[in-house]
């Protein structure tokens, strides 16, 4: 089971942008390249407890190499929630995935010209919390929570928690859990996520980024 629903997973540096309304996405505006971000606008390894085999990835690398058309989904407009993209392909940045003990984390910085509008975000999330998705490794039904998000001074946060199954699954078998937490203000975007049942505080996690990104970054 949890090989077939694994096949939904994305990572944080993930590309596309989120849709205004089902069906209809947001049309991203001309504009200059982002700027670049330092690896050192990451969190320090020793910052994520008990973190180990942490790899790094440069997100314009990723994205020349992402595939976007990477399932069917039975409700229109929802396949940006479903895979939590929050990146648009204008952007750069850097990231990482550590492994952790319950499951794995990963953490992006990014700076974009055209950044995602939380607050819609959310409520898309709150329109797809319930969808089927179907493509060549199977069928999976993805469930999304939001969550109240951390307060950020000057900035707006996105708190929400994904769960993948597989359809008839019986309830006390958990599935796989993915959590993120997202921070945004002017050009820069922060990314935490979590999968699995890695019993991190993400939230003060995120908050942690946010505040060691802003040195590097020149904020």
């Amino acid at each position: 089971m949890a090989a077939r629903i694994r096949a939904f997973v994305v990572s944080a540096a993930a590309v596309a942008t989120i849709s205004g309304a089902p069906g209809e996405s947001i049309p991203a505006a001309a504009a200059p390249p982002a700027l670049a971000v330092p690896p050192a606008a990451l969190l320090p390894p020793e910052t994520v407890p008990h973190a180990s085999a942490r790899d790094g990835f440069d997100l314009t690398s990723t994205l020349s190499t992402s595939d976007r058309a990477q399932s069917r989904v039975d409700v229109g407009g929802c396949e940006d929630v479903v895979h939590g993209r929050l990146v648009g392909t204008d952007a750069t940045g850097q990231g990482f995935q550590s492994v952790v003990p319950g499951g794995q984390v990963s953490e992006l910085v990014a700076r974009t010209t055209n950044p995602p509008d939380l607050t819609a975000w959310a409520a898309q999330a709150g329109r797809c919390s319930k969808v089927t998705v179907d493509d060549a490794a199977g069928t999976a039904v993805s469930t999304v929570t939001v969550h109240p998000a951390p307060t950020v001074p000057g900035a707006k946060t996105l708190s929400y928690q994904q769960l993948l199954t597989l359809p008839g699954q019986p309830p006390e078998l958990p599935g796989l859990r993915l959590r993120t937490v997202a921070i945004a203000a002017d050009d820069v975007l922060v990314v935490l996520r979590d999968a699995g049942t890695t019993g991190l505080d993400l939230d003060a996690l995120a908050v942690a980024a946010w505040r060691h990104a802003a040195g590097p970054l020149g904020r």
